[in-house]
């Protein structure tokens, strides 16, 4: 058995069937959209039913749509007419054909393929006093009654439409590479000795939930005494589509009271696992995509391949481990980073994709070392 998604126009003329509402970006290719469409014949006046899957970004509020601003913008659509039938159809899948059966003369199967260089499903998190949608991607199969399947002068009746909002998901490649490793040297005043910082992380691909084991090598050299270490971990967003929008936001800071005398090494491993449930409260965090009232995780970091137009993702995320010294004069010893891609948790047997990593230093003269996510 499996679950039917269904949605009914409002005036029972048509109705919306689809088997799943996660289709998943295998990187080479995306899950087919397919789905079935109940049609009354009785209640069209002799319009045509048609049906489209549309991939938008929406960048404001429904109410604003009400005073004739619309702040939507579709980065993809295709369209098929469903009724009367046109054309020659693809073979039904076996979800499509159980579904005709219960529809009997009155079911009509569609199916859509997904571009594989559109973007995944995110949005940025609202405020809790928000309402209405949130921006960001989705993707909606629509259904409805009209002369023309896209004419700007036909008016089309809410009641002639039915709707689903479905996702994109992204699955992470196969193969996991080694991760990263940066390190930095600093000296003080008056002193020729240095502070070495060393870090690095197991692999480049870590999922929602993983913890995730940043190893940190401590030389200490000089007299001074290191008090505490602090990790962060940065998800940087750029918004593409309405104007080169760039802002970070920290999802997870944590100190630990490691003292590392003058004169002395340690070599140690910390734990850290960067939630959404800990930043609820941060406007404009970005978050894989949501359907209704479901949980949802920190976006997953976006994976650009070649040939990939990269205004047309919408939104751009990235993740950073930033590694702190404390050190006795108050002084901070930093700039190692490390970028990271999340990916929401999988069933057994799947992989999909969620933090991938880099780890780039901000100082002049060192290179950028990438970590990749399966």
């Amino acid at each position: 058995l499996c679950r039917i998604y269904k949605k009914t126009s409002g005036n029972g003329s048509i109705a919306l069937y689809l088997g799943k509402r996660d289709f998943v970006d295998h990187v080479e290719s995306v899950d087919i959209v397919d789905g079935v469409i109940k049609v009354d014949p009785a209640e069209l006046e002799g319009r045509k039913v048609w049906v489209y899957l549309a991939c938008s970004f929406r960048y404001g509020s429904d109410d604003l749509d009400l005073i004739g601003m619309n702040y939507r913008k579709d980065i993809w659509i295709k369209r098929q007419q469903i009724y009367p039938v046109d054309g020659t159809k693809p073979a039904n899948t076996p979800m499509q054909e159980a579904l005709l059966k219960k529809c009997e003369d009155q079911g009509h199967a569609f199916t859509f393929n997904i571009d594989n260089n559109l973007p995944c499903s995110v949005g940025l998190q609202p405020a809790p006093e928000d309402v209405g949608k949130a921006c960001g991607v989705d993707y909606e199969v629509k259904a409805y009654i009209a002369n023309e399947a896209d004419d700007p002068d036909e008016k089309i009746n809410k009641k002639d439409t039915c709707r689903l909002i479905i996702r994109k998901i992204q699955f992470a490649p196969g193969t996991i590479p080694a991760g990263p490793q940066a390190d930095i040297s600093k000296n003080f005043m008056m002193s020729d000795k240095l502070v070495h910082l060393e870090a690095s992380i197991e692999k480049e691909l870590y999922f929602h939930g993983d913890q995730i084991p940043v190893k940190v090598k401590i030389n200490n050299e000089t007299t001074k005494v290191v008090k505490k270490i602090k990790i962060t971990v940065d998800q940087t967003t750029e918004v593409l589509l309405y104007q080169t929008d760039k802002y970070t936001k920290t999802v997870l800071n944590e100190e630990f009271a490691e003292e590392v005398k003058g004169e002395s090494t340690m070599e140690k491993t910390f734990m850290v696992v960067p939630l959404l449930s800990n930043n609820k409260e941060k406007r404009g965090l970005a978050v894989d995509g949501r359907l209704k009232d479901e949980d949802t995780n920190l976006a997953s970091t976006t994976l650009m391949r070649p040939g990939m137009d990269k205004g047309m993702q919408g939104i751009l995320v990235s993740y950073k481990i930033k590694v702190n010294l404390l050190v006795s004069s108050g002084g901070l010893l930093g700039g190692l980073t490390a970028s990271m891609t999340m990916i929401p948790n999988t069933p057994p047997g799947q992989r999909r994709s969620g933090f991938v990593r880099s780890i780039s230093r901000s100082w002049s003269g060192l290179a950028s070392l990438q970590i990749s996510t399966p």
